[in-house]
């Protein structure tokens, strides 16, 4: 074969070459551009969820057989905050069976109970109680939080702890026998002022329900955190499930970060 033929050949082969080379590249380029965007593609599929046919994680929604937190301890106080309506996923990357969005009673700040690589688990604000899931973090506001709540129900009393140490400690109301305070992991979702009551000047609800009733005065049930008139109910297993605390446990409770954990305990 003429030299010249085999020059042909390989300046074609080359130029082929540098094509395929181009076009890689610019595959790459263009997934690592929406992965910065705050895409949610899969990392198996490549396929982004379809965030329209997803149930909002709300106070006034409920989750189908959503993944539940088993926990029981205390976290680091990592509180995390949606940027925009992002999907949550039963396990990294697959499964999504809800999204969040980044304002519901203000802004949402949702604590993280786990973390796997860019992952970060957290509590939801939906029914079933305990609800939980996995966000990506890279598309999450992240903070600190020096702040635990726990709610002690057999002794009737609220534990405010900062930095590791008690800040305060409250008789406080908790729910009735037939409607109890539930048990388990929550957060502190809001903050509420609402000129229809006088009972407290402000309602802070958590990211609980009632286990018996499916609604408080119209609303879809949230356990909240919120003051009372009558100071004789304080140590006492009267509410709807709600926890009626002093005046001054009030107080501090409304300076609390969104999204901080709340532990509702049998002690």
């Amino acid at each position: 074969m003429p030299a010249s033929t085999l020059e042909s050949r390989a300046r074609r082969v080359a130029s082929l070459l540098a094509t395929l080379t181009v076009l890689v590249l610019g595959a790459a380029l263009a997934l690592s551009v929406v992965k910065g965007m705050g895409g949610e593609a899969s990392a198996d599929t490549g396929a982004a969820p379809n965030l329209a046919k997803l149930t909002s994680a709300t106070t006034h929604t409920t989750l189908r057989h959503p993944p539940l937190d088993r926990g029981t301890g205390a976290t680091d106080g990592e509180v995390v905050h949606p940027r925009r309506v992002v999907a949550v996923y039963a396990t990294p990357g697959r499964d999504a069976f809800a999204k969040v969005g980044p304002r519901q009673f203000g802004p949402t700040w949702l604590p993280v109970v786990d973390r796997r690589g860019g992952w970060s688990r957290v509590l939801l604000p939906s029914r079933p109680n305990g609800s939980a899931g996995w966000v990506r973090t890279a598309l999450v506001e992240r903070r600190t939080t020096p702040y635990l709540i726990k709610v002690h129900r057999a002794s009737r009393t609220l534990e405010l702890v900062k930095d590791g140490a008690t800040a305060g400690t409250w008789q406080v109301a908790v729910g009735a026998p037939s409607t109890p305070t539930p048990l388990g992991r929550t957060f502190l979702l809001g903050s509420v002022v609402d000129d229809r009551q006088s009972f407290s000047p402000v309602i802070l609800p958590l990211g609980t329900h009632s286990d018996t009733l499916d609604s408080y005065g119209g609303g879809p049930g949230t356990v909240a955190l919120h003051g009372w008139p009558d100071a004789a109910v304080f140590g006492q297993a009267v509410s709807h499930g709600c926890v009626r605390v002093p005046t001054d446990a009030l107080t501090q409770l409304t300076q609390v970060p969104l999204g901080t954990l709340v532990i509702v305990d049998e002690q």
